[in-house]
């Protein structure tokens, strides 16, 4: 189910992503011609939790929006560049298409994925109309801590480490707060702080919003990766059977792995029931997050 909502986000994050990542007559060619190619495609789903928490406010300025949402998608790319890297998953598909280090080579692939993480803050950090300094650096705090060794960084470690290990329920949902669950949360949270109205109890119902839609989010990537194909992936299914990665798709039945994603579902739609139905772009984008097929 992908709704209007979720489209409209999607074609204006590309259109702001196509703009930024212009670099016209930019040298090194072969650097900058990557960054456009691991940049593109994907769903967008953190650029588009970015908009509908900002919705929720408004007096939200859409600049404002546009910059936090293509801040959220650079580090998602960049970590997704170095999450197939040879040293990490080798992964040799992504998004349909064949893996930055698989398209260019490992160096580039790193090289690229450096300097989108560098971008995202520097994106995030350009003045604005709209957003007050304390505002800007309170997201970047956020985005820096949910990309870092408190966040993703920690939970691809953890990801290492559990290869060929049979973690518990407890410790498999730790691992994925910090992969996956980190940035999602925190691209909710960008868009709330994009407005100076967003109370403390706001973004901590927000922050719980994101973090449980994000466990859904990682289930449903697992049961995909057991139960769809290559093509409609995008990436090598069974990938994480092969690597012998403790999943939610073998620590439980399928059955009951999607279970757990319904009421992780529900248990995120809970928070946001303060908000009314300024939140409906929240739900839409919850649902589309457990109902997908890629």
């Amino acid at each position: 189910m992908t709704t209007t909502f979720i489209q409209d986000c999607t074609k204006r994050v590309n259109g702001y992503l196509s703009l930024i990542l212009s670099y016209e007559e930019q040298k090194p060619e072969r650097l900058y011609e990557a960054i456009r190619y691991a940049c593109a495609g994907g769903k967008r789903v953190r650029a588009c939790l970015v908009y509908a928490a900002g919705a929720l406010f408004p007096d939200t300025p859409p600049a404002v929006l546009d910059r936090l949402a293509a801040s959220a998608e650079l580090i998602h790319a960049y970590s997704l560049i170095h999450d197939d890297l040879p040293a990490m998953d080798n992964a040799e598909l992504r998004r349909g298409q064949p893996t930055c280090h698989v398209a260019y080579d490992e160096a580039t692939a790193i090289l690229v994925g450096d300097a989108l993480q560098a971008l995202a803050f520097e994106v995030i950090t350009t003045p604005e109309p709209g957003i007050n300094p304390q505002q800007l650096l309170s997201c970047v705090h956020i985005l820096a801590k949910a990309s870092g060794s408190l966040g993703m960084i920690a939970g691809q470690a953890f990801d290492l480490e559990a290869v060929g290990k049979k973690l518990s329920l407890v410790e498999l949902d730790e691992m994925h707060k910090l992969k996956t669950g980190a940035l999602i949360s925190a691209s909710v949270t960008l868009g709330a702080l994009a407005s100076p109205h967003a109370t403390p109890p706001q973004l901590e119902a927000l922050h719980i919003f994101g973090e449980t839609i994000g466990l859904a989010f990682q289930i449903q990537d697992d049961i995909l990766d057991a139960e769809s194909s290559t093509e409609i992936l995008g990436k090598t299914s069974q990938s994480d059977q092969f690597l012998n990665k403790p999943t939610y798709a073998s620590l439980m039945s399928l059955a009951e792995a999607k279970i757990r994603a319904e009421n992780l579902y529900l248990t995120a739609l809970d928070e946001l029931t303060p908000f009314g139905e300024r939140a409906n772009h929240l739900r839409e984008i919850a649902q589309f997050i457990i109902q997908r097929e890629s």
